[in-house]
């Protein structure tokens, strides 16, 4: 990706200057199709699709580089490496692979307080990210100590952080940050702004943390950043300018006007599809005797499921203690009546006395892969390995792929739906029409009465939202919608609300300090 970096020059003039920062946090989920896969290694399969990758993307950045021309003034290697350190040869490895295909601007690497001395490289510039002032006195010690009297930067310099579902919403006070920033710059380092703009993880993007317990994130990305999720401006985008244009000895035009937002009218919606009743619309399930997890399905030409939910059936004929590993929530039914939930702290869910026989079924969310720790490995979604009722694995299921692409959608024809009934049964599909009068601006939705599941526009994933919290409207921008009429869908896992809310202004909870 790439990023924008402030950084001091002599004569205390500020400069723009384009950084291109490879980074191997987006993995793709078909790498785990490899049973044996060590991600961020020189496991073969790992920098067999690495090759492949570099192969295609640096015959697009090498004529960009500097030195032919281009605005691309350096490379990062990899992101924060040193704080995983799996792998001695890998580090050289990335070096080499991108040097053998013509990159020939300054590397550098990016560590924080955690993998600074492991991350280093020969012959690359260490960088390092942190937010506090105090971090910044004890990485420039620990710089010095690596690599001598060398240029210094912060690469990420970090202006708020994200939010996890069911924790506070954190912030960072704009006068800290004009502190830290302005000792960075005293320090005589260069500086980028991680998060200058806030952003939003549309669809299914968000990814997860895992420590102690798994984390997902929201599908906000605001990051109480310099400019918000919607590109507002905030009272640390003031401070900083100010900041800024001090050194710059010259005075600053205006800023841009902000885009307008807008609160349209609530929309209700009018039509309704049960998951039960739209499955006869998915086609053929895939039938196997076990549990396929989301990346093996066959789907998508062999790629397997990204992103998503997928539906595990199975017929039982008793009760019992299920048991099973979910990744990362499943929604256990008997016939089409939710008993529960699965998930990495509630193995184990009693199956009510039954008489017959009986579906049993497994709505399985994947909320999100952790990326960053030691568990990205481990990121396989869906059920992994058997699913025991009373300690003896079931067989012989029907898998439905639901992952909720503009296709996806496109199965259900006018026929499909409903009026929505008085009581309607869950998990479920609403549909309505927002009316955007007169013309497309950005706006704010927002789900009171709801309880959980995912927001489409005109048949794109807005994103999930959750009555857990912090988030609580989802960022809609103008350029998704249309004048006049736009579909909205929601699915809804356990609760509807009446109608779908639109405001002006973006709600993303109480508060947390960060220090």
């Amino acid at each position: 990706m790439s990023t924008w970096s402030l950084r001091r020059r002599p004569g205390r003039t500020l400069g723009l200057l384009l950084l291109v920062v490879l980074s191997f946090l987006v993995l793709r989920s078909w790498l785990l199709q490899d049973p044996g896969m060590k991600l961020r290694t020189t496991y073969q399969g790992f920098t067999e699709a690495v090759d492949l990758y570099f192969d295609h993307l640096m015959s697009r950045v090498v004529p960009l580089q500097y030195k032919h021309g281009g605005p691309i003034i350096a490379v990062q290697v990899e992101n924060e490496y040193g704080s995983y350190n799996r792998d001695p040869a890998y580090m050289p490895y990335i070096k080499k692979a991108l040097e053998d295909r013509g990159i020939i601007e300054l590397l550098l690497t990016s560590d924080n307080k955690d993998g600074l001395q492991k991350g280093v490289v020969h012959g690359v510039l260490a960088t390092i990210n942190l937010q506090s002032q105090q971090e910044l006195q004890s990485l420039t010690t620990s710089l010095l100590s690596i690599q001598g009297n060398q240029p210094k930067m912060v690469m990420e310099y970090w202006t708020g952080w994200f939010d996890s579902w069911g924790s506070p919403h954190n912030i960072l006070d704009s006068s800290e940050v004009l502190e830290t920033v302005s000792a960075i710059t005293n320090a005589g380092a260069s500086i980028n702004l991680y998060m200058f703009h806030g952003g939003t993880n549309f669809g299914f993007i968000n990814g997860a943390m895992h420590f102690n317990e798994y984390k997902s994130d929201v599908t906000s990305y605001d990051y109480d950043a310099v400019l918000t999720e919607a590109g507002d401006y905030t009272a640390k985008y003031g401070k900083l300018r100010d900041f800024f244009g001090s050194l710059s000895g010259t005075p600053l035009s205006p800023p841009p006007d902000l885009l307008p937002k807008m609160a349209y009218e609530p929309m209700e919606p009018f039509l309704y599809l049960s998951l039960w009743d739209a499955l006869k619309y998915m086609g053929k399930p895939i039938k196997s005797e076990k549990p396929i997890n989301m990346e093996n399905l066959p789907v998508n030409n062999g790629n397997g499921q990204a992103f998503g939910y997928t539906l595990y059936e199975t017929t039982i004929t008793s009760s019992g203690i299920l048991r099973g590993c979910v990744r990362d929530r499943g929604q256990v039914f008997v016939n089409t009546v939710s008993i529960g939930f699965l998930d990495y702290k509630t193995t184990e869910i009693v199956i009510p006395l039954i008489q017959g026989y009986t579906v049993l079924r497994i709505l399985v969310e994947n909320r999100g892969r952790v990326n960053y720790g030691n568990n990205i490995d481990d990121q396989r979604k869906g059920l992994i390995g058997n699913l025991f009722l009373n300690n003896f694995p079931l067989k012989n299921f029907k898998i439905y792929s639901l992952d909720m692409k503009k296709s996806f959608f496109q199965r259900f024809g006018t026929d499909a739906w409903s009026t929505v009934p008085e009581a309607p049964t869950f998990p479920a599909f609403f549909l309505g029409s927002l009316s955007v009068v007169p013309s497309p601006s950005d706006t704010f939705l927002k789900l009171e009465g709801w309880e959980k599941g995912v927001v489409v526009v005109n048949g794109q994933i807005l994103g999930r939202y959750w009555n857990i919290g912090p988030q609580e409207t989802l960022y809609l921008p103008g350029a998704w919608l249309n004048s006049g009429a736009n579909q909205v869908i929601v699915f809804e896992e356990t609760v509807a609300g009446p109608m779908v809310q639109s405001t002006d202004t973006p709600h993303l909870g109480r508060n947390q300090y960060i220090h």
